[in-house]
C-alpha cells in the first residue's frame, strides 16, 4: 500500500467496495464471516430447517418440477445451503439443484451436491435466497453540512472523515423519496440506490419461484438520523475503517428494494413473523414431559430457546424478510393461497414477545 493510496479520500461505496471485496478484502479471508459476527443461520439449524420448509412450499406452488433450484446468496462458507439440503425430504433433495453464490473460493470438504458460484445462475426455477447479503451491499453516505446541504462523505483508508460533494442525480433523488434528510448539521443517510439495483438483477434472475432478501432493516417511517454504519471484527462492533479488517455494514432500507421490484408483488415481514409462519416458535415444552420422556424434554427444550432466539423482539426477530414472488400461478399469492405460501406474501399482524 503506498501512502498516496493510503492518503487517498474515496466515497465511502468505493472504499467499502475494496475494503470487503478487492484483494486481500474481509470477505475473501479463510475464516469467513463466522469468524466474525453469528446471523441467524449460525445460531440455530432451526433456521436451515424453515427455509428447507419454505423451499418446499415454494416447490408445490411450482407444481413439483423435475429440476428445482435453491440459491443461497452471499453464501459465506456454504452453511445455510448445506443445512437446508440436510433438512429436505428425500424426494425434494433428489431433484434439488443446490447453488452457493459467493466471491471466495469454495469451501474445502463441502457437499459434492453444492455448486460454487463467484454469481447467480440464470433461469433459476424455485428459491433464491440472499441472508443478509444486502447490508454488505456498499453504499455512498450523505451528511448534512453547517449550511443544510446533504454531501457526500469521503474516507481514507485509515478510517478518517470529510464532506466532498453535494449529493447529485439519481443518488439526490434516491435521498429525496426514500430518505429526506432535515437541514440538520450532521444528520446521516445511507443513499441505498445501489442495494435497488443489486436487488432488482438477482430478482430478475428468478425465472419461476421466489426471491427472499433477509436483512437489518428500516422503513421510510422510521430512518435512524444518523444512519448505521458500523463495523464487526471478531464478534465485536467496531468503528467502520475501510482497511480490510473487519465487515463494513449497515442496515438496509428493504422498501425501497421492493420498490424496485414492484411488479413482482413484494412484502416486508419481520423475521419471527416468517418464522412462526413456517412452523418455528419458542414455545417450551409441556413440563409433562420432563418425567416420562426426559431427553426429549431436554431435546425439545433446547430447540424452544433456539427458536426464541431467531423470532426475539430486539434481535434477531426484528429482521426484515423481503418477498418477492416472480412467475408463480395464479391464485398463490394472495390470502387462502394453498400450501400456507400465501401466508408469506400478505401482511401478518405482528406480535410482540409476552
Amino acid at each position: 500500500m503506498t501512502k498516496e493510496t493510503a492518503d487517498e479520500w474515496r466515497g465511502r461505496r468505493a472504499a467499502t467496495e475494496a475494503a470487503l471485496y478487492g484483494p486481500g478484502g474481509f470477505y475473501r479471508r479463510p475464516e469467513g464471516p463466522a469468524g466474525h459476527f453469528r446471523t441467524s443461520v449460525h445460531a440455530s439449524p432451526l433456521f436451515a430447517e424453515a427455509v428447507a420448509r419454505l423451499l418446499c412450499r415454494v416447490d408445490e406452488a411450482l407444481g413439483r418440477p423435475s429440476e428445482l433450484d435453491f440459491v443461497d446468496m452471499a453464501a459465506g462458507r456454504g452453511e445455510l445451503v448445506t443445512g437446508v439440503l440436510a433438512a429436505l425430504p428425500a424426494d425434494v433433495a433428489a431433484r434439488t439443484r443446490a447453488y452457493g453464490v459467493e466471491i471466495a473460493d469454495r469451501p474445502e470438504n463441502l457437499d459434492h451436491r453444492i455448486e460454487w458460484l463467484p454469481e447467480l445462475p440464470k433461469k433459476i426455477t424455485g428459491l433464491l435466497f440472499a441472508n443478509e447479503w444486502l447490508d454488505n451491499v456498499p453504499v455512498e453516505i450523505a451528511e448534512v453540512d453547517s449550511t443544510g446541504v446533504p454531501r457526500l462523505v469521503l474516507v481514507r483508508r485509515d478510517g478518517r472523515e470529510r464532506l466532498g460533494e453535494p449529493v447529485s442525480g439519481a443518488e439526490a433523488e434516491w435521498l429525496a423519496r426514500w430518505w429526506p434528510l432535515p437541514a440538520e448539521e450532521g444528520l446521516r443517510a445511507e443513499i441505498g440506490l445501489p442495494r435497488d439495483l443489486a436487488w432488482a438483477a438477482a430478482v430478475a434472475s428468478v425465472d419461476r419461484g421466489l426471491a427472499v432478501a433477509v436483512d437489518y432493516a428500516h422503513t421510510a417511517d422510521a430512518r435512524p438520523l444518523f444512519g448505521t454504519l458500523t463495523g464487526f471484527r471478531e464478534g465485536r462492533e467496531t468503528a467502520p475503517v475501510p482497511d480490510g479488517s473487519c465487515d463494513i455494514t449497515a442496515h438496509v432500507a428493504l422498501d425501497a428494494c421492493a420498490a424496485a421490484c414492484a411488479a413482482s408483488g413484494g412484502r416486508v415481514l419481520r423475521q419471527r413473523d416468517a418464522l412462526r409462519a413456517l412452523g418455528i416458535a419458542g414455545a417450551r415444552p409441556p413440563l409433562a414431559l420432563a418425567s416420562t420422556q426426559p431427553a426429549a424434554y431436554v431435546r425439545a427444550l433446547a430447540r424452544a430457546g433456539e427458536a426464541a432466539e431467531l423470532t426475539a423482539a430486539g434481535g434477531l426477530g426484528d429482521f426484515g424478510w423481503l418477498l418477492q414472488p416472480v412467475g408463480m400461478p395464479d391464485g398463490l399469492n394472495g390470502p387462502g393461497a394453498p400450501l400456507g405460501l400465501g401466508d408469506l406474501l400478505v401482511d401478518v399482524p405482528d406480535h410482540e414477545e409476552q
